[in-house]
C-alpha cells in the first residue's frame, strides 16, 4: 500500500466513495476525495502538454476539466460496483478535431508516443464513432494510468485520465445534449436518459442526421431511409418546438474574462454565469472547493491551463449556444431531402 497516495491510499479513496454512495459521509470523507481529486491536476496538466505539442499540426483544439463533485456523486449513486480510486474520468482532456479522418489520425499519433503512460483500454472498447450508442453519442474515449520515473510524481501513479476525440459536429451534438437540461429547468436530462423520453428521441435522431450528412459515419438509425429520418425528425421537432427553444436561450457572461490566469472556474447558476480567472491551480481549486460546498445545486467546473475564448467555443453548454448545432441540422436536413 502507497500510503502517499493521494488521499492517504487506494483503499481509504475507496472507503470514503462507499461512504458517499450509502450517504454516511463524514467531513473527513469529504476531506479525502477532495485531496484525492486536487491530485489530478497534475495529471491534466501533464496530458495537455502532450495533446498540444501535436494540436497545431492536426488542426485540432484541446481543452481540459476536472469532473465536478456532484457528477462524481451521481455516478458512485448509478455504478453500485465501481472503486471510487478507478474512476477513470475524473480528470479528462478533449481533442476537438475539424474531421473524423483527422481525429482517427491524432488518436493513432498518441498511441505511438514513446512515454511511460499506461493505455488502459482496447483501441475500439469506447469507439462510438464505429459504433454509436442508442443515444446518439458519438466520439472515441482512451483511458491511461499515470506512470512516471520521477520521485516527485511518483505519489500519483495509478491516476487516471479520459482522453476524449471528437469532432466540431460531434461536439456541438454532445454540448446541445446538455443544454436541454436547462430548456426544461432540470427536468429531462437526456445525456442520462432522465425525463421526457421525447428529447432523447429527438437527440438519437439528430445524431443520425449529422453523422449521414457530414462525415458519411453510422449513426443509431442506420435502418431509416434519407426522407423517413428527416420526417421522423420533423415530426418530432415540432412536437418539442425544439428548434425556437434552443434559438431563444442566451445567457450573458458576467464580468470581463479578459486578462486573467491560465486556470479557470467556470461557474452556471440558474441563468447567472461567471467566469473567475487564477494564476495558480491551487487558488482554482481552493474556489471550486468553496462554491462546491457555499452554491450546491450550481454547475460549477475547473478548467485548468486555458482561455476564455478556448471556454467560450469548447462549453457551449454553459453559454446555452446551439447555433452551430442548429445550423448542420438545417443544413443536413436539406441534403438528405434533396437525396430523395
Amino acid at each position: 500500500m502507497d500510503k502517499n497516495f493521494p488521499g492517504g491510499s487506494k483503499s481509504r479513496v475507496n472507503a470514503a466513495g462507499d461512504a458517499v454512495r450509502e450517504a454516511r459521509a463524514t467531513p473527513e470523507d469529504l476531506r479525502v476525495i477532495e485531496e484525492w481529486r486536487a491530485a489530478h491536476s497534475s495529471v491534466i496538466n501533464t496530458f495537455q502538454a502532450l495533446l498540444r505539442s501535436r494540436a497545431k499540426e492536426y488542426g485540432a483544439r484541446v481543452i481540459q476539466r476536472h469532473k465536478r463533485k456532484t457528477t462524481i456523486f451521481d455516478k458512485l449513486q448509478r455504478q453500485h460496483g465501481m472503486d471510487l480510486a478507478r474512476m477513470d474520468d475524473v480528470a479528462g482532456c478533449r481533442v476537438i478535431c475539424p474531421d473524423v479522418q483527422t481525429l482517427y489520425a491524432f488518436r493513432e499519433s498518441m498511441h505511438r508516443a514513446r512515454f511511460d503512460h499506461v493505455l488502459k483500454t482496447a483501441p475500439d472498447k469506447y469507439d462510438y464513432i464505429k459504433v454509436p450508442k442508442p443515444d446518439g453519442y458519438r466520439g472515441i474515449h482512451d483511458v491511461y494510468e499515470y506512470n512516471v520515473a520521477s520521485e516527485e510524481g511518483r505519489h500519483l501513479r495509478g491516476l487516471r485520465i479520459e482522453l476524449q476525440y471528437r469532432t466540431e459536429i460531434q461536439n456541438a451534438w454532445s454540448t446541445t445534449n446538455e443544454i436541454i437540461a436547462h430548456i426544461t429547468k432540470g427536468v429531462s436530462e437526456p445525456k442520462y436518459h432522465r425525463g421526457d423520453a421525447r428529447y432523447l428521441a429527438l437527440m438519437s435522431l439528430t445524431s443520425e442526421l449529422l453523422a449521414r450528412s457530414f462525415e458519411e459515419c453510422p449513426g443509431p438509425h442506420p435502418d431509416l431511409e434519407n426522407g423517413e429520418l428527416v420526417g421522423i425528425y420533423e415530426k418530432r421537432e415540432a412536437e418539442l418546438n425544439f428548434r425556437l427553444q434552443l434559438a431563444g436561450l442566451g445567457v450573458a457572461l458576467r464580468g470581463d474574462p479578459a486578462n486573467k490566469g491560465p486556470e479557470f472556474i467556470l461557474f452556471r447558476e440558474g441563468t447567472q454565469l461567471e467566469l473567475f480567472g487564477f494564476e495558480t491551480p491551487s487558488e482554482a481549486l481552493a474556489k471550486l472547493f468553496e462554491l462546491e460546498k457555499s452554491r450546491p445545486t450550481a454547475d460549477v467546473v475547473y478548467v485548468p491551463r486555458t482561455t476564455a475564448d478556448e471556454i467560450r467555443s469548447t462549453f457551449k453548454n454553459y453559454y446555452d449556444d446551439a447555433h452551430d448545432f442548429l445550423s448542420w441540422v438545417a443544413e443536413g436536413s436539406e441534403y438528405l431531402r434533396s437525396l430523395r
